[in-house]
Formats: structure tokens, sequence, C-alpha cells
């Protein structure tokens, strides 16, 4: 296993050892000993797995507070563009966000530390998602930041998504400075 640093304190990229054959291929999604040896020492408590059409945004998500989830993501099928937003004040990145193409192909996986809003753009026909999460889901400490807010200028490569009324409803990045830090 390959676990590279990014220009972002805490995010990590991790390619996973893979076997491949004839018959196809298996590799360790999550090894605890593993992934604490890389930098990864959280403790996982849910699993959380989406299924999206071709050009659907999810996100801008995260939780606040005690709930704050770190995220560890990876496609089981297909291929998305990963988004992480910096949110946390004090950082020097803060407002600015992380993106990478995670994908059946390439195999790799994303760390994403607590203090990151996360959503991605699915670029494939479909796209099975997973990510592992160190809190449980909490609504109260739920909050949304607008996808296309721009403040934050993701350069998504898209026109008309598909996206959620929730997320299409959600907090621009001002708004959610004003209530949230």
């Amino acid at each position: 296993m390959k676990i590279e640093k990014t220009n972002f304190d805490g995010i990590l990229i991790i390619q996973p050892d893979i076997f491949e054959d004839s018959r196809g291929l298996f590799f360790e999604s999550f090894n605890k000993e593993k992934y604490e040896k890389g930098g990864i020492a959280d403790k996982f408590v849910q699993d959380n797995i989406s299924k999206s059409c071709q050009n659907t945004i999810r996100g801008l998500h995260l939780q606040i507070g005690e709930k704050a989830q770190g995220k560890l993501c990876q496609v089981i099928s297909g291929s998305v563009l990963d988004i992480a937003v910096d949110v946390r004040a004090q950082s020097p990145k803060f407002g600015k966000y992380f993106s990478i193409e995670l994908s059946d192909e390439n195999r790799l996986q994303l760390w994403i530390p607590k203090g990151f809003a996360h959503g991605f753009l699915v670029l494939s026909e479909a796209s099975i998602f997973s990510y592992k999460c160190t809190e449980i889901y909490d609504k109260e400490s739920e909050r949304s930041i607008l996808f296309n807010d721009p403040d934050l200028d993701i350069n998504w490569g898209i026109e008309s998504p598909i996206v959620s009324p929730k997320d299409l409803n959600a907090l621009t990045f001002q708004q959610f400075k004003s209530q949230n830090l």
C-alpha cells in the first residue's frame, strides 16, 4: 500500500496493493494496522454506499462540532470527481478545494479528515461510491454548502448537473462561515 500526502494538511491519497490474475483481482480496502502506520488512526463507526447516475453532484456535505466526520472514500464501480473543501478556520487553505478522480480503474482511496466539506460529481454512466465515517450521521450537526458557490470557484466541469433540492438550497460559503465559525 502506498500513501501519498497532498498539499492539504491531512488529506491523503491511498493506493492499495492490488493482486490481479486471470480470475480478476483482490485488494484490502481497509486494514486497521496498515492505515494506522500510514497516519490514519481514527476509528471508523459507519460505512455508507451511494449509487448515482452520470452528471449527479452530491454535496458539499459535512458535520460540525463533536460530530465532525473524517471520511475514507473510494469508488466501487464507475468514476467520480471527488472534492474536499477546507473549512478549518485556522488553515492556510481555508475556503480552497482539493480534487481528484476516483474510479474502479485507478482504485485510489481518499482520506478526508475532519474539517472538510465533501462532495462528488459522477463522471461515468453510473457510480457506486463507498465511504467509511469516523462519526455516526447526526442530523443536528449536518451542514451543506452550495456546490456552485462562486466564492469557492470549484471547477466541476459540467454545465447542468443533477442536484438534489436539499443541495440546491444549501448555505453559501459566506452563510456557512457566519453561522458555524
